[in-house]
């Protein structure tokens, strides 16, 4: 038996085979297919793999690495911080520079009224802690049936034992015996999947809405802890609401003193044109979850905003918390956070996604792809967005079976040297808030290459 020389392709794929569970994988589907690619480096918006192909990363990672690859100032805030405080604890009564001062920013910086952060790794820890935060607060309150939680459909918020249960994937659901008791979901705002014939968009929005109510209502106002949703769900395939559905969003949560959570892990840091999707949509939340581009991927890290009316409860009322990670506010995570909202904010990141690279990025796509026969709806804010494929005649959306037209236009476009991803037959996109207008050309063209690709294979026969 030949053994692979050490520090090639071969050898780290089989290292990768014999030892490595990756999430999110159906194992023996990647063993059938030759297992991982192997990425070594990166620059820009740019990978590089073991073989030397390069790649334009159209997903910023897995959503989050917002500034792009490649920054020596990250790392060298990094170096210096761990020479420092390379790490202590946040309990015992104890803190460090880069928490406080991290703390302070990002109560600067998200809306009005959240000023207090509850750090953790990542966001599914973030949106862990925000359901104990909602349990002890109406227990402070003396409100000790107020414990259900509401999602939606499609919507992702991780995928801890809670973190799934707020969410609305019923194959994570199935493969664990979820979501758990207390957690329950209603409509998305996705009118591509669940709109009638010649229904408005602000008429749908206005029905999707009212699902919450009337689920509010089913299970009794006194019962309904909170309602968590993304501005803009990602994973669920970028399913951006109507204009009417979050102002009734709030309007219901407020009338029935339901807490409102706006799960920013995806849409924050620059993602839809201003800081937080709560911010382009208008959303005044009562909890944030975020992570993602807090750091832009460069070390994990989450936190939880806390709006004044929880926060106050807790502090004033509370007593203990008992509740906690090892490595909540990190001071190396946190330094590199703080180093990291301070380039995208003198980059100009945030107004270039907003006024000029994101408005670009869908003009293009609407210019190429617009009437082809694998298209049905191209949408997006800022530089977070999606193209839905259309599925052949017969075939139910989002119905079972469905899935394979997508995946087979992600192999195409990785073929054609770009990465984007399939939310079952939904190609969606955000690539780092750095990328140019000629990468957008490059990503675009790469796209529609591969969409022509798949329709030459006869997909839609």
């Amino acid at each position: 038996m030949n053994t692979p020389v050490r520090n090639t392709t071969a050898h780290w794929k089989a290292l990768e085979r014999q030892h490595h569970l990756a999430p999110f994988t159906d194992y023996k589907a990647l063993a059938g297919e030759g297992d991982a690619r192997i990425i070594t480096k990166a620059e820009g918006v740019w990978l590089t793999d073991s073989e030397g192909k390069t790649l334009l990363d159209g997903m910023a990672g897995l959503w989050c690495v917002n500034v792009g690859y490649g920054h020596k100032r990250l790392a060298d805030v990094a170096w210096r911080q761990m020479q420092e405080l390379p790490y202590y604890n946040t309990f015992f009564k104890t803190a460090h520079p880069p928490v406080a001062e991290l703390s302070q920013k990002l109560a600067q910086i998200t809306p009005k009224g959240l000023n207090h952060a509850f750090y953790g790794t990542s966001g599914s820890e973030a949106n862990d802690t925000m359901v104990r935060l909602v349990k002890r607060y109406w227990n402070i309150l003396g409100k000790v049936e107020k414990k259900i939680i509401i999602g939606r459909q499609y919507g992702y918020h991780g995928s801890t034992m809670a973190a799934t249960s707020l969410g609305g994937f019923l194959g994570m659901h199935k493969m664990s015996d979820l979501p758990l008791p207390g957690f329950l979901h209603v409509d998305a705002p996705y009118q591509w999947q669940f709109g009638r014939p010649g229904e408005t968009p602000e008429a749908f929005g206005l029905r999707a809405a009212k699902s919450l109510e009337d689920k509010i209502l089913e299970l009794g106002p006194e019962r309904v802890a909170a309602f968590i949703g993304e501005p803009i769900q990602g994973a669920g395939g970028v399913i951006i609401p109507p204009s009417t559905y979050w102002p009734e969003i709030q309007r219901i949560c407020r009338k029935y003193d339901v807490l409102l959570v706006a799960d920013e892990v995806i849409c924050g840091f620059g993602r839809t044109g201003n800081w937080f999707g709560s911010d382009t949509l208008g959303i005044e939340p009562d909890l944030m979850p975020m992570a993602k581009g807090l750091t832009s991927g460069y070390l994990p890290l989450s936190a939880l905003m806390v709006g004044d009316r929880v926060a106050n409860v807790m502090i004033e009322q509370g007593g203990e918390f008992f509740h906690g990670y090892t490595y909540d506010g990190h001071p190396v995570s946190c330094a590199v956070a703080l180093a990291n909202i301070q380039l995208i904010e003198e980059l100009g990141l945030v107004e270039q996604a907003g006024k000029d690279t994101g408005p670009y990025l869908q003009q293009c796509l609407h210019q190429a792809l617009d009437g082809h026969p694998l298209v049905g709806e191209i949408r997006g804010v800022g530089l977070i967005g999606a193209v839905e494929l259309n599925l052949p005649k017969g075939v139910e959306k989002r119905g079972e079976g469905t899935g394979k037209l997508g995946g087979a236009v992600r192999n195409a476009i990785m073929e054609q040297g770009a990465i984007m991803r399939a939310c079952w037959d939904t190609m969606v996109f955000s690539p780092p808030l750095i990328i140019t207008r000629a990468e957008i050309d490059v990503l675009v063209a790469r796209l529609k290459a591969a969409v022509d690709q798949v329709q030459k294979q006869g997909f839609m026969n």
